[in-house]
């Protein structure tokens, strides 16, 4: 079945499921502030397989929002304030109908990771309302929505499993994914806050490398759908500051590299750190399928996406 089909097939379901799958940056440049405080930045977003699943509902009137499964989730906060109630909040407004909702995620994505795990929440919320809805707002009034809930939310929401983005995030150039491989996220037993992050990143730069530092280059379209080439464009601006205060950062990347990954490196403001292999086989993460003695650190075996998968109707 296309995904027109799909798409035809829950308009006017009361219940739909979707795998909210997880992200990484394969590249992340942190560029100017804007005066209003925000940064630009550029990135190439990819999908993955691991995914928390959400179910999301149609009410007359009630609103609740449950959520179950892996990591601590007592850090999530209130249910007003989760990325997937404000989502759903934000497409009531936008389409004109007020009504209630039901939204239950179970969590597979490690929570504040860097891998965007509230995000793709958020944006499988707005993927299932429009799918469900008589009148769907389409695409692009969808991804305006989402680029209020933030920069990842955009390519979160999208039908892409691969894409360039910029600006805020919400500029987007959707991309042939190149192929699956198997990778390993290595989740270490502390978070990092984004905005410590951001300021970080000012500090380390000096007024002639407040653009953005590093030199600029021309990323070609091909180029970027396959491994080998890709590999070396592979770059996150605040890897080498966050493994300043959390050397371990640094030490999961040259573990992931002795074990031959085409890529290793953190994700977002981390503090996921993550290696893709060299081919699709999972041989090479086989001494790091649990922690050693000591180690906080959790261990996710994955893969490389190369689709984003539909939604699906309950009822």
């Amino acid at each position: 079945m296309s995904s027109d089909d799909l798409a035809s097939a829950a308009r006017g379901a009361r219940a739909v499921e979707v795998a909210a799958q997880a992200k990484v940056n394969l590249r992340l440049r942190i560029l100017a502030r804007e005066t209003t405080g925000y940064h630009q930045l550029e990135t190439l977003f990819l999908r993955l397989t691991l995914a928390d699943t959400v179910r999301v509902r149609r009410t007359s009137a009630t609103r609740t929002l449950d959520v179950a499964g892996d990591g601590d989730l007592t850090t999530l906060g209130a249910p007003e304030r989760n990325l997937a109630w404000r989502a759903a909040d934000a497409y009531g407004a936008a389409n004109g109908r007020h009504g209630g909702f039901a939204i239950e995620i179970t969590k597979r994505i490690p929570v504040g990771g860097g891998l965007g795990g509230g995000s793709a929440d958020a944006g499988a919320v707005l993927r299932a309302l429009d799918a469900m809805a008589d009148e769907p707002l389409g695409a692009p009034a969808l991804l305006a929505l989402a680029a209020q809930l933030g920069a990842d939310v955009p390519f979160l929401t999208s039908e892409h499993a691969y894409a360039f983005a910029w600006g805020r995030g919400e500029r987007m150039l959707g991309l042939r994914p190149p192929p699956s491989r198997a990778a390993l996220l290595i989740v270490p037993g502390f978070g990092v806050d984004t905005a410590a992050a951001f300021g970080w990143l000012a500090e380390s730069r000096d007024a002639a490398d407040a653009a953005g530092g590093g030199e600029a280059i021309v990323l070609d379209a091909e180029a970027l759908s396959t491994w080998d080439q890709l590999a070396p464009l592979a770059e996150n601006d605040f890897e080498r500051i966050v493994a300043q205060r959390h050397p371990e950062i640094a030490e999961h990347v040259a573990a992931l590299r002795s074990l031959g990954c085409i890529v290793a490196m953190m994700s977002g403001s981390g503090s996921t750190v993550f290696g893709v292999s060299a081919s699709p086989a999972l041989e090479f993460i086989a001494e790091h399928q649990a922690p050693g003695p000591g180690d906080a650190a959790r261990y996710i075996r994955t893969h490389t996406a190369t689709r984003v998968e539909p939604v699906s109707v309950i009822e």
